[in-house]
């Protein structure tokens, strides 16, 4: 089987897209090749039977001039092989694009998609595409027959427990962009409550700030200024993503407060390490019942996040640890990188059948 994918960006140390190179040898690993189209390209970490063509942004290739490399690229790829199937991994765009050039040659498209807004894009990627694969039912917003759930992806092979213990005092975590949608400053709230309330811990907010949200994390820093938790709460910025798991390993808790239909990866990236993620979007937890429960807070407000941290942190090491086991196992059997992949190569045997 020869496969094309499309990528936003094919680069190990990228600390928010990195995981897509993970996926892409993943699924190298039970096809003969495949040939990647990526808008940009960074440290390309894949294995032999990969080959990537970046339309050049990290050079800074124009919008139009990237167009004509989609296009010449794709060329290229169609000439030198057959190709039994598309994967376009978040690039609604390229799917639209290549729609027309890959239709004759009845190529099907395979788009994932996992994002809470339904641009006109997306609805015509939905149109164009022979399937559309999302990590949950939350996560894909235009409703149609040709959608399939298939997981998140995560490698658990590298998010594991490992052998590091929890710090002392316990390490509350946040891993993500630094956005307003992630609702960073009602967990930087609940800390000034929490410390008011005479709570040992220290806070720690990976992730990286994109220029758009540069006000905000500005702001972020000034009110933890303001809150005089400096002592208590660090912004510690990007991270490569091979060093997320020694992140999660070092906290006790990790908090998410994305909302539905922003299925954020970091709180089953925090679970798989063996770690209680709270969150606020139900369909991160749902299926784990009365564990999910307890781990799904009523909302954003301080004080409902204060006392979710609380309730974890009361559970002790032991219970902690034994509400890890629960919420890996939950990880590998439903978002696992190795059965997303699996997912992926049975649609296209679907769709070539």
């Amino acid at each position: 089987m020869r496969l094309l994918l499309f990528n936003l960006a094919t680069d190990a140390d990228d600390p928010v897209l990195g995981f897509a190179t993970r996926w892409i040898a993943a699924l190298a690993r039970h096809v003969e090749h495949i040939d990647v189209l990526t808008m940009r390209a960074g440290r390309v970490d894949l294995p032999a039977n990969v080959r990537v063509y970046s339309l050049g942004k990290e050079r800074g290739y124009s919008e139009p001039r990237r167009a004509f490399e989609f296009y010449r690229r794709l060329a290229h790829i169609l000439r030198n092989g057959p190709i039994d199937a598309c994967f376009s991994h978040m690039t609604p765009l390229f799917s639209v694009m290549a729609a027309p050039v890959l239709k004759p040659w009845r190529i099907p498209i395979i788009t994932w998609y996992a994002h809470r807004q339904v641009t006109p894009t997306v609805k015509l990627a939905y149109h164009v595409s022979d399937r559309i694969v999302t990590s949950a039912a939350s996560a894909f917003r235009y409703r149609g027959r040709k959608v399939s759930v298939i997981g998140q992806g995560i490698d658990t092979d590298l998010f594991c427990p490992g052998d590091t213990l929890p710090e002392s005092p316990p390490l509350i975590l946040s891993v993500g962009r630094l956005s307003p949608i992630k609702n960073t400053t009602a967990l930087v709230e609940a800390c000034s409550l929490l410390r008011d309330r005479g709570v040992a811990f220290r806070c720690a907010i990976v992730g990286p700030v994109v220029e758009r949200d540069r006000a905000y994390a500005a702001a972020l820093g000034a009110r933890i200024r303001h809150l005089d938790l400096t002592s208590h709460v660090v912004v510690v910025g990007p991270v490569r993503h091979e060093e997320l798991p020694a992140w999660y390993c070092r906290c006790s808790a990790h908090v998410n407060l994305s909302p539905m239909g922003l299925f954020d990866k970091s709180a089953l990236e925090a679970m798989a390490c063996g770690r209680p993620s709270l969150v606020t979007n139900a369909a991160l937890v749902k299926p784990l019942g009365a564990t999910g429960d307890m781990l799904l807070l009523a909302d954003t407000q301080p004080a409902s996040v204060a006392s979710g941290i609380e309730l974890v942190l009361a559970a002790g090491l032991r219970g902690r640890a034994s509400l890890g086991g629960t919420l890996r196992l939950h990880v590998e059997e439903r978002h696992g990188l190795a059965t997303l992949a699996n997912r992926v190569l049975r649609t296209v045997d679907a769709l070539s059948s």
